[in-house]
């Protein structure tokens, strides 16, 4: 009997998730039906009457956030209307917590028959650890992709399996044969057209910085997007930089990170993917005052990026809101130039973080562990 599964992702990187554990369920089960809201990867797979939403809901900050809250607020009443007409059998959460997680606490209220199933587990253990005895009441599986993620949870009986981080298989994929260019700097500015605005002008003038130091440097942006690439064209072309010193790039992320020496990344997915590539880089991030704020008020990390709060200390120098200056971010960048002891310590750093991530398969685990609980009674 066939069965439909609902999904739901909200950005770049959950539409990568998301297609990849769609193709795994496929393999699994043909007799799977898929409908959502995601991006144009898990559109290709589910059809044409998958929503492709990724464009506006993809946003960060409270602010942000705030400033379209009646958009989101239709959106919400868009998705239990299609979950329920649809008679969906399940739905599948892919992180994207702000949106993700109310969903499924009205879900739970409407149903308790409905298997609700969160896959890239929200880091609320970096923000509100009380939050997961909660969860555990309106979820009834987690599919964890670090490992002690799924060590918190089982403590609260929210049944968690790891199934390691679908990173890394997506990205083996992407491992090319060639040498890395000594005077290439990747540019990563992140996926959302908000991130791009705030961080991009900052990274024009670090260039600048580094370039000045370094004359034969030169540098490859990777946009996310047509849309972003177009952004960062006009934002470069206001900027009036020198014709030749910088590239841009679309959806070749990975190619960058394996030609590029040395990278200046925005922090999110990014930065593991450029552990995984063995790129040595700074972190950048930069986000509206009243956002960065309130985050500072729940947070209670030491570090922003995956790879340093997987190592539990500083392996990339970080650069956050008011310490993302172009001269320090270039101070920081010119070292690790300078000093090849320096980059072969992190790239030792990172293979050691890139190990913990498990060694493939997390999308099949993914969707074994999903007909297994749609099977259960």
């Amino acid at each position: 009997m066939s069965k439909t599964i609902y999904f739901v992702a909200g950005e770049a990187s959950g539409d990568n998730h998301g297609a990849a554990l769609m193709r795994s369920l496929r393999e699994l089960d043909v007799d799977l039906n898929f409908i959502g809201r995601g991006g144009p990867q898990m559109r290709m797979i589910a059809g044409k009457k998958f929503k492709n939403w990724i464009e506006n809901a993809a946003v960060v900050g409270l602010w942000e956030v705030i400033k379209k809250y009646g958009y989101f607020r239709e959106k919400f009443r868009e998705t239990l209307n299609e979950i329920e007409e649809n008679k969906a059998d399940a739905v599948v959460l892919i992180d994207y917590p702000g949106f993700n997680l109310r969903l499924a606490r009205t879900l739970r209220r409407r149903s308790a028959k409905r298997k609700i199933i969160y896959y890239i587990s929200p880091q609320v253990w970096a923000w509100n650890r009380g939050r997961i005895k909660k969860m555990a009441r309106f979820l009834d599986l987690m599919l964890c992709i670090f490992p002690f993620e799924a060590e918190l949870y089982n403590k609260s009986r929210l049944h968690t399996v790891f199934v390691g981080h679908p990173m890394v298989e997506r990205l083996r994929t992407r491992k090319l044969d060639i040498e890395r260019d000594p005077n290439l700097i990747g540019l990563f500015p992140g996926s959302r057209r908000r991130e791009v605005r705030k961080i991009f002008p900052i990274l024009i003038e670090t260039a600048g910085k580094l370039h000045q130091q370094r004359a034969n440097l030169h540098f490859e942006v990777a946009a996310a997007s047509e849309a972003l690439a177009s952004k960062i064209s006009d934002t470069l072309a206001d900027a009036h930089v020198r014709e030749g010193l910088f590239r841009v790039v679309t959806d070749e992320t990975a190619a960058t990170m394996q030609r590029a020496s040395l990278g200046i990344v925005a922090s999110g997915s990014a930065t593991l993917e450029a552990a995984y590539f063995r790129l040595p880089y700074a972190l950048i991030y930069k986000v509206a005052w009243p956002t960065y704020l309130a985050a500072r008020l729940v947070l209670n990390v030491r570090y922003l990026g995956m790879p340093n709060v997987l190592a539990s200390k500083e392996v990339v120098p970080e650069f956050i809101q008011h310490r993302a200056k172009p001269n320090t971010i270039a101070k920081a960048v010119l070292q690790l130039i300078n000093n090849p002891a320096a980059r072969d310590r992190m790239i030792f750093e990172f293979d050691r973080i890139v190990a913990k991530l498990g060694e493939g398969g997390a999308s099949e685990k993914a969707a074994r562990a999903i007909v297994e609980e749609l099977g259960a009674t």
